[in-house]
């Protein structure tokens, strides 16, 4: 998989470089601004690109409005986002659209190198990686929640799900066999009155259903 790193600080994206290369991606560009990625993501058309939140030169939202350039014009190239903070706006923004080969996770994360390397290669892959810490603060913003009807142990299996975790990686951090999980989740689908449709179409809203997106 080939992957576009944009992040400004030299010392953050060699280590993510050496990551991801170590993990075997194709490393096709590391640029430190905002304009560099767009001109690299057109260059390369990358499978994703990790894209730090604040570059310069005005270090306030460069790399989520690229991102969002990225989305649009690119949209088979996935964006993971990187922060140093929890800035939950960003991740909303991100998700709007879709939530499909996004992730937002905090920068502390590149330091699990084999986590890290996964949430890369589940996002390039269309898949969904959201920050535990982003997840809790979404929760405490969400003015209406849908999700009254679910158990304990339904909200667990969403949370997870929210997450980015398949099936499989639910049933072994709950430490439950898929098949439960999948009565877990057919169960949460019901309660939420998700229209009957493809199966991963009404996974996806129910994750965003659980972050307050919609």
């Amino acid at each position: 998989m080939r992957a576009v790193i944009a992040e400004d600080s030299v010392l953050l994206r060699i280590g993510v470089v050496k990551v991801l290369e170590t993990a075997g991606f194709e490393v096709a560009a590391q640029v430190g601004d905002a304009q560099a990625l767009l001109a690299a993501v057109e260059e390369h058309r990358p499978h994703i690109a990790v894209v730090d939140v604040r570059m310069p030169p005005g270090f306030t939202d460069e790399g989520v409005r690229a991102a969002l350039v990225i989305r649009r014009q690119w949209p088979d190239t996935a964006v993971l986002l990187l922060s140093q903070y929890v800035e939950e706006r960003y991740a909303v923004d991100l998700l709007a659209d879709s939530s499909a080969g996004v992730g937002y996770l905090l920068k502390q994360r590149v330091a699990d190198v084999e986590e890290f390397a996964e949430a890369v290669r589940r996002v390039a892959k269309g898949g969904t990686a959201l920050d535990p810490q982003v997840i809790s603060q979404l929760l405490v913003r969400r003015r209406r929640d849908p999700l009254d009807r679910l158990t304990a142990r339904e909200r667990e299996v969403l949370e997870l799900m929210a997450g980015g975790r398949s099936n499989a990686g639910i049933a072994a951090q709950l430490v439950v066999s898929e098949s439960a999980v999948a009565k877990h989740i057919n169960s949460i689908l019901a309660k939420l009155d998700l229209p009957k449709a493809d199966a991963d179409h009404r996974r996806v809203l129910a994750v965003l259903h659980f972050l307050g997106v919609v």
